[in-house]
C-alpha cells in the first residue's frame, strides 16, 4: 500500500490484519482488496490499528461495507488496537459503538471465540 503497508496473518478460523500507516482516499482500495481475499477463506477478521496513523471516511466506508457483509453472513470483522487519537472518525461516526473494539488481537481472538463456540452450541 502507498502510504501504507498491510499484513495479514492467519490465526485458526481468523484472519489477523495489521495496517501500518495513513487509511485514505489512495491506501482505501488496497484496503478493499485485501479484505476481500480475507474473506474468500476466513468469516472472523480482526483488523490492527495498533500503527495506523490517519483514518479517513473512504477508509471507513471500506470497512463499513466489509462488517455488513461479514454480519450477513454470520461472521465478524472486528477491530484491535484502534488509537482514538489516529481514528477519531470511527467515534464522530457512531462505528465505534457498533463494532467488536478490542485492546489488543489476543483479546479479539479469545472473545470471537468464545462467542463462536457458543454460538455452536
Amino acid at each position: 500500500m502507498d502510504g501504507a503497508s498491510v499484513s495479514a496473518e492467519s490465526r485458526g478460523d481468523t484472519m489477523i490484519i495489521t495496517i501500518s500507516g495513513d487509511l485514505d482516499i489512495v491506501t482505501s482500495p488496497q484496503l478493499d482488496e485485501c479484505l476481500t481475499q480475507a474473506e474468500a477463506h476466513h468469516s472472523t477478521i480482526i483488523l490492527d490499528f495498533g500503527e495506523v496513523t490517519f483514518l479517513d471516511t473512504s477508509a471507513l466506508a471500506v470497512i463499513v461495507g466489509h462488517w455488513k457483509k461479514a454480519e450477513a453472513t454470520g461472521g465478524a470483522l472486528a477491530l484491535a488496537n484502534a488509537r482514538y487519537r489516529y481514528t477519531k472518525t470511527l467515534w464522530i461516526t457512531g462505528l465505534a459503538d457498533k463494532l467488536n473494539l478490542y485492546n489488543t488481537v489476543d483479546e479479539g481472538l479469545a472473545d470471537l471465540a468464545q462467542a463462536a463456540g457458543a454460538a455452536e452450541g
